[in-house]
């Protein structure tokens, strides 16, 4: 939320030497983080008020422009010449401007406007308008120097400002104009302006929605000064004579209170004043018309959207309900929704004219025409407006608020004030009568030993803190005396802190306020031999070693839509689309926790794709939900008591196997061109390489075999195994799957199970024979279909316990093998553990591998 620091000390006791810096410390203190601190744009030069006076539009040109007569204050005196007198020949008594100097009964000559023409290509002002304009000499933000130029055949001699361009927000729709009245024309700019000012872009935690607004960020920071807070939300709300409009509660629910207050006579026209546009603009707002700035106004200022109906397009009495299947609507983004039955919506005798707590319908909008205005203040549920937002992607302002809870006594005040403004502003009358249906339970009472702060704090505080800071922040608070003679606090909650609900969140408002800093941080001796266990160790070593041989990893989003299943092509009975769904997840579309790290992987490789990178190797560490063929959701045993020891073991049982994976994805070049190369792209063999890492980091041998299972290419996929026991499937994607995920050809993939993997005791010394090897070469032809490392393997096997390593170095395919053949050639190193092997013996052992291979595969020795 941006946060102009004015509007923050206006509601503040402040004396003048608290700056924009000590508010900042002040935030970050008691737990609102300070995103950053924009002080407004610096302007040297002149920088004046303007009348349009007259606006020639030049055409011939692409794009729109105007030559602009901008009277920009008079001229000064002494460039004031009379044509008819000069220096030489002034009559005495006169100055050459024709000036008097003694004779006080001539008239004396009147100041001169200046006029000055000025190209702009923006449209959004008329003849008439009050504009700011920066004169040549003047430096606008961003070192932006203003001359008289020539441009479009015409002399300009400075620049009508946008709100941009002054530093005043990001609004570059249009120029800024000036309510008229605001000043005239030659005044300096910056007092109206007051571009002194500073703002904060401010980030509360969810469960403080009271701080998205000026009256609750006003309060904490009373509380954290310690100085006198003036609410904004006293407004006197007088008795309500009769209803304004007729409403019905359908689903008390979602809509726990509704009130409506109408307003009649309203000048369509009249401009929104200068101070609540300049309030909008710093917080990021675009300025629309009267009415739609006064309810955005409000909702910045006491943190509770309002919503504004065109009262002459209502037809019937408002009901509150639930969306009926198929019902529809056109949002005020012109965008047409189909509504969810769990959406809450706000319907009249014509259907659904708003989606409650998120955005209005465009057959209710406010128009340029409207003079009866129906203003809306409600209370709704936090979690349907949550769900909604996401459900429609379409996270408004007011939802950002509604979802986090906003004040439920706050409606009435609400659209009074807005009543006002608009009366005040807009000539409206506030029509008798304020609708005011549903009700809302106060805040229950908490309890707590009032010594409870100190004990987790390990603080002893001075007396009265407790009871001090809970008054501070809005609680209704009594002290009193347990049974066993403890005394105790109870404190009723403000009714705009529904998070207060137990003991803990009582202590946690006395500390943060009473400062974090306070609190002494003394860290416990470690036991001996308590430090990182073997699984951690080789999690560091796994990552170690992947970001060493060239990987980047990334933390994918954890959650994945079940759409993902379709695109990997993967079977309906494939155990990886048996998934534990979220009950309310962050993006409506994502509910369901991962089965494998691959889609979160992918779809990181795609953003990185869509933003210029073409050469990426990615990697990712962490967990997966694998649930059992029918596991059931887990019970709710409650916090009055102790779970029973069988509600202990169905709440183990319920937990699902999460097991840590790690998985790669490569594409493009893997090793890059350049003067030393045209490069080399990267290939299934990367992959597989990536899971040797991985093998190697883990101290553990890895077998390959060849696989078929999606989204992997079937005749391009590896299982990969530790002894007998497969822990993962590496290579390059499916062709299919390639194309539904929109990824470059040849992306390649690998998901190895971590927890799989034995974990191997690194510390003792290897044993190393200190006899020499006996190196051996063979070469053998075998079918094309035959993969190398199961090839290998049977070497292996045959070769028995004196063959030390196995490693492939050539393959050749031509004719001279014949057709549907293949040459895999074998370096094989023979080594004793006790004595010095013989050319006869190694020649044997070597004999008895090819043997092996021939009996397996029918493979020849190649002559």
């Amino acid at each position: 939320m941006r946060v102009p620091v004015s509007w923050l000390k206006e509601h503040l006791e402040l004396s003048d030497d608290v700056t924009a810096d000590t508010l900042v410390d002040a935030f970050v203190r008691i737990g609102i983080e300070v995103e950053s601190v924009e002080p407004l744009g610096t302007v040297t030069g002149p920088l004046v008020v303007g009348r349009v006076v007259e606006i020639e539009e030049l055409t011939g040109f692409k794009k729109p422009i105007r030559y602009c007569r901008v009277e920009v204050g008079d001229v000064p005196a002494s460039e004031v010449v009379s044509d008819a007198v000069d220096a030489d020949s002034a009559p005495e008594g006169e100055t050459p401007g024709g000036a008097e100097t003694e004779d006080e009964d001539d008239e004396i000559t009147p100041p001169r406007p200046r006029t000055n023409g000025i190209i702009c290509g923006a449209t959004n002002f008329a003849e008439g308008d009050l504009v700011v304009v920066a004169l040549p000499g003047a430096v606008l933000p961003g070192d932006f120097a203003i001359t008289a130029r020539k441009t479009y055949g015409h002399v300009s001699e400075g620049m009508i400002c946008s709100a941009r361009e002054l530093g005043l927000g990001e609004d570059h729709s249009g120029i800024l104009v000036l309510p008229s009245g605001t000043a005239s024309p030659g005044d300096d700019a910056r007092a109206i302006l007051d571009l002194e000012d500073t703002v904060l872009e401010l980030a509360p935690t969810p469960d403080r929605g009271y701080a998205l607004s000026i009256r609750g960020l006003a309060r904490e920071l009373s509380c954290a000064l310690n100085v006198p807070f003036g609410d904004p939300a006293r407004v006197d709300v007088p008795e309500a004579e009769g209803e304004a409009w007729p409403v019905h509660l359908e689903d008390p629910t979602g809509c726990r209170r509704f009130v409506l207050r109408r307003v009649t006579g309203l000048d369509a026209g009249a401009p929104t004043p200068w101070w609540m546009r300049r309030r909008l603009l710093l917080a990021g707002m675009r300025s629309i018309s009267l009415a739609v700035d006064v309810t955005n106004y409000v909702m910045l200022e006491l943190g509770h959207p309002l919503h504004a109906f065109d009262t002459g397009s209502i037809q019937g009495d408002l009901v509150v309900r639930r969306a009926k299947a198929g019902e529809k609507l056109t949002t005020l983004d012109d965008v047409v929704r189909e509504l969810d039955p769990d959406d809450v919506v706000i319907a009249d005798d014509s259907g659904v004219i708003s989606l409650a707590g998120t955005m209005g319908g465009a057959t209710t909008e406010i128009s340029a025409d409207s003079t009866d205005v129906l203003l809306e203040a409600a209370h709704w549920d936090p979690p349907s407006i949550s769900r909604t937002a996401r459900r429609h992607k379409l996270f408004s302002e007011a939802a950002k608020r509604f979802e986090r809870y906003t004040d439920p006594q706050l409606c009435a005040a609400a659209v009074e004030r807005a009543a006002q403004l608009l009366r005040r502003y807009g000539d409206g009358s506030i029509r008798p009568g304020r609708t005011d249906v549903g009700q809302v339970e106060p805040m229950p009472a908490v309890t707590m030993p009032i010594d409870l702060p100190d004990r987790v704090a390990g603080v002893r505080y001075e007396r009265g803190v407790t009871v001090g800071r809970l008054t501070q922040i809005g609680c209704k608070v009594a002290v009193g005396t347990g049974d066993d003679g403890t005394a105790l606090v109870t404190a009723v909650p403000p009714s705009w802190r529904s998070d207060l609900v137990q003991p803990a969140d009582l202590v946690e408002e006395v500390l943060r306020l009473e400062g974090y800093d306070s609190i002494p941080s003394v860290l416990p001796a470690a036991p001996a031999g308590r430090g990182l266990t073997e699984a951690q160790r080789r999690r560091r070593a796994v990552s170690r070693a992947l970001a060493e041989a060239g990987f980047v990893e990334v933390l994918p989003f954890p959650f994945v839509s079940a759409s993902v299943w379709d695109a990997f092509s993967l079977p309906e009975d494939d155990e990886r689309r048996r998934t534990v769904p979220v009950l309310n997840p962050l993006e409506a579309d994502k509910n369901q926790l991962a089965t494998t790290l691959l889609p979160g992987l992918l779809e990181t490789l795609q953003r990185n794709l869509s933003r210029g990178f073409r050469d990426l190797a990615l990697f990712h560490i962490g967990q997966v939900v694998l649930p059992k063929p029918g596991q059931g959701a887990a019970p709710d045993p409650g916090v009055a008591e102790r779970p029973s020891d069988e509600e202990l073991a169905a709440l183990e049982e319920a937990v699902p196997a999460q097991p840590q994976h790690v998985a790669v994805v490569l594409t493009g070049q893997r090793q890059r061109a350049g003067w030393w190369g045209p490069g080399e792209q990267a290939t299934w063999a990367d992959a597989v390489e990536a899971a040797r890492l991985v093998a190697q980091a883990s101290k553990v041998e890895l077998r390959t075999e060849a696989a078929d299972l999606l989204p992997w290419h079937p005749g391009r996929c590896a299982r990969l195994l530790v002894g007998d026991w497969p822990v993962g499937h590496a290579g390059e994607l499916h062709p299919k799957v390639v194309e539904a995920l929109g990824l470059p050809k040849r992306t390649v993939a690998m998901e190895l199970d971590l927890d799989a993997v034995p974990l191997r005791d690194p510390r003792p010394a290897p044993s190393i024979s200190p006899f020499p090897p006996v190196l051996l070469d063979v070469a053998l032809v075998v079918d094309a279909d035959v993969p190398s490392a199961e090839l290998a393997d049977a070497l292996r096997s045959g070769a028995g316990d004196l063959l030390e390593e196995v490693t492939l170095f050539d393959l050749y395919t031509g004719e001279q093998i014949g057709e549907g053949k293949q040459s895999l050639a074998y370096k094989l190193r023979f080594r004793a553990a006790d004595r010095t092997l013989t050319v006869e013996e190694a020649t044997e052992a070597r004999d008895a591998a090819v043997a092996a291979a021939a009996e397996r595969f029918d493979a020849v020795l190649r002559g």
